[in-house]
């Protein structure tokens, strides 16, 4: 029996290279690096000193003042992705049944900025000093509500945090309530604004962040020889997923099709993945299952591609051993060497760019890639982007505690499951 489809049919985003899903998709395509020296506070004494910072950022737009007021920054950029989304798709939520729609946002931390002020205030002024709505305002599940709250929708609302795999499992766990018969529409995504002190200084102490404080844009360089860790950013996407027969009613365009999910754990480690990528292996392998894939029909891959030492390489074994022989064949690329490293909105940005490579058929490229590394010797599509009719790609997202979640997203055209060895009815479109 067949499944209905899931189309993606909005995008909202914000990131250190664009604001909207056109500045976003222009700047992958242009290979644009969004990094810089760190504004979000002084960084002078800290061992890494570069971050990818969202720019011109504007929650006026979306958000009224007193909304802003009692809002952390994670949650005014998932509200304000989540409205630039409906917008983008469409949308009439006043003529819609509000208890069928609902919204899964992944955060891997939260709000580090108010949880950082409140303890200097209490080890400073002593208890009964601290803001009344700091607990709102800080918990990883409000970057959901919120969305919930400002777009008046009543259907699932949670909060996923599986570290950097938040945003990939809040799709995932959407396509898979709306399958159910849970929901028509989702809103799904992720969103982390996590540029403070503590965080860059214990990521720092962990040996993950880059040393190259004197290049930022050139510090970010999955895959390369060099790479020494990875440059933290932030930002927020959200996606409008609906049911196919939602989408055709109201006469909405699909951008692509979220077909499939495989989601695993290692088991292993709270911070290493597993060394051989077996189980990274399996979610890509579940994931193209469950999308009805042969390896061969897979025409892109968007990395996890952090740029440490150790994840880069075994993401590289994990993709071997899923695919076999159509690995070396299969262009791979990161986009973390342009906006960052967004923890907890990675697999979310990760996926909106996937939807954009299927939608625009221009694979963006892995930025800074200098020197190959003969552990990581697949097709990285290195420094310049590139043409290509996508029929078929994933999206990897892997996270500390070994939480991992690979999405499959296909052409609206396309058939899976070698119904037609073509690329499928259409072409990709060039049109925004």
């Amino acid at each position: 029996m067949s499944k209905q489809r899931i189309f993606v049919t909005g995008i909202g985003v914000y990131s250190a290279i664009g604001n909207t899903r056109r500045e976003f998709q222009q700047a992958l395509a242009a290979g644009a690096s969004g990094a810089g020296s760190i504004t979000a506070f002084d960084a002078t004494e800290h061992l890494c000193r570069v971050a990818a910072e969202v720019k011109d950022f504007a929650p006026e737009r979306y958000l009224s003042k007193k909304r802003i007021r009692r809002m952390a920054r994670f949650s005014q950029l998932a509200s304000c992705a989540a409205l630039q989304a409906s917008d983008d798709a469409g949308l009439d939520l006043a003529t819609e049944d509000r208890s069928r729609i609902g919204c899964v946002i992944g955060s891997a931390a939260g709000d580090y900025e108010n949880l950082e002020s409140q303890y200097r205030s209490l080890i400073e002024k002593g208890p009964g000093n601290g803001n009344p709505i700091a607990v709102p305002k800080i918990i990883p599940n409000m970057s959901s509500a919120n969305v919930g709250i400002d777009l008046g929708v009543h259907g699932a609302n949670l909060g996923m945090v599986t570290a950097c795999s938040s945003g990939a499992h809040a799709i995932a766990i959407s396509a898979a309530l709306m399958r159910s018969g849970t929901a028509d529409v989702m809103f799904a995504g992720g969103s982390e604004s996590t540029i403070t002190p503590l965080v860059v200084d214990a990521y720092a102490c962990m040996g993950v962040l880059t040393s190259r404080n004197h290049d930022p844009k050139g510090a970010s360089r999955p895959f390369d020889a060099e790479r020494d860790g990875f440059v933290i950013g932030e930002g927020a996407a959200v996606l409008v997923l609906e049911t196919e027969r939602h989408a055709v009613a109201r006469g909405a365009e699909p951008l692509a099709v979220i077909s499939g999910a495989g989601m695993t754990a290692d088991a292993y480690s709270i911070a290493i993945p597993e060394p051989d990528g077996v189980w990274a292996a399996a979610a890509i392998t579940s994931a193209l299952e469950e999308a009805g894939l042969h390896p061969q029909e897979l025409d892109y891959i968007n990395a996890h591609g952090t740029s440490t030492r150790a994840n880069d390489a075994i993401e590289t074994k994990a993709v071997k051993a899923a695919l076999g022989e159509h690995a070396y064949s299969t262009p791979i690329s990161s986009n973390k060497s342009m906006f960052g490293h967004t923890l907890g909105a990675a697999g979310a940005l990760e996926a909106a760019a996937t939807v954009l490579t299927l939608h625009h058929g221009i694979i963006p490229p892995t930025i800074n890639y200098h020197t190959p590394d003969p552990d990581c010797d697949l097709d990285v599509v290195p420094n310049q982007a590139r043409p290509h009719d996508v029929r078929a790609a994933i999206s990897n997202s892997f996270g500390f505690g070994g939480q991992n979640c690979v999405l499959a997203f296909t052409h609206p055209s396309y058939t899976p499951n070698g119904a037609g060895s073509g690329r499928g009815a259409g072409s990709a479109s060039s049109e925004p």
